[in-house]
C-alpha cells in the first residue's frame, strides 16, 4: 500500500477485513478519510504528532507522539502508510486485553530488545506526564513519573533486574486496574 490509490482493492480489503476488527464499509470510510488528511497516502512523524497535539492541546504531546508512531511504523520506513495505520488502531480500540498488551509492551520496549528497562518506561510516562499536563489529578504516590514507574516495577519486576519481560508485563498489567483501564480507554470510539 505505499502509493495512494482513491478506493481499496478488493483483495486489500479482504486482506485488511481478516487483519482488523473494522468490516468493508468501516474500512472504506477510514480510508477515505486518511487520503483526505494525507493525500500521498503517507502518514510522517510530523504530522502524525499534530494529530496527538489536538487531542492533547494543553500539554506537550509531541516526545509520546513519537514513541506511538513508532508502534504504527511497522516497516521502520519513517513513514505510516494505511495498512499500519488501520491495524493499530483496530487494535487499540477494538483489540482483545492481550493483544492491547502485546501493543503496549511494544511502545514501552524502546529499543525493541524484548525487555522494558527502568529507564524505558520512565522515558515512555514522563512523556505521558507532560501530554497530560494538568488536566489528571494523581494520587501523591504517583504525582511524578518517577514515583509512577518505581511503583510499577515494585510490582511487576518479579525478579528484581531492573528489567520487565513480557510476561512480567502482561502479568502485572492485568493485576493493575489503572493499566488495564487505560488500555480499554478507546474502546468503542471507533
Amino acid at each position: 500500500m505505499g502509493k495512494s490509490q482513491s478506493k481499496l482493492s478488493q483483495e486489500q480489503l479482504t486482506e485488511l477485513q481478516k487483519n482488523t476488527y473494522f468490516d468493508k464499509k468501516e474500512l472504506q470510510a477510514w480510508y477515505k478519510g486518511f487520503l483526505r488528511d494525507c493525500p500521498s497516502g503517507q502518514l510522517d512523524k510530523n504530522e502524525f504528532s499534530k494529530i496527538y497535539k489536538q487531542f492533547f492541546p494543553f500539554g506537550d504531546s509531541e516526545q509520546f507522539a513519537e514513541y506511538v508512531f513508532n508502534v504504527f511504523d511497522k516497516d521502520r520506513n519513517g513513514t505510516i502508510d494505511f495498512k499500519e495505520f488501520i491495524c493499530a488502531l483496530s487494535v487499540t480500540s477494538r483489540g482483545q486485553l492481550d493483544e492491547k498488551l502485546e501493543w503496549a509492551f511494544k511502545l514501552y520496549d524502546i529499543d525493541g530488545d524484548g525487555f522494558i528497562t527502568y529507564d524505558e518506561m520512565l522515558k515512555i510516562v514522563q512523556s505521558i506526564y507532560k501530554m497530560t499536563d494538568q488536566m489528571v489529578q494523581l494520587p501523591e504516590d504517583e504525582n511524578t513519573a518517577e514515583k509512577r514507574v518505581d511503583k510499577i516495577f515494585a510490582s511487576m519486576d518479579r525478579d528484581k533486574d531492573a528489567k520487565l519481560t513480557f510476561q512480567e508485563f502482561v502479568e502485572g498489567s492485568k493485576h493493575d486496574p489503572t493499566i488495564v483501564k487505560a488500555l480499554s480507554l478507546y474502546d468503542g470510539l471507533v
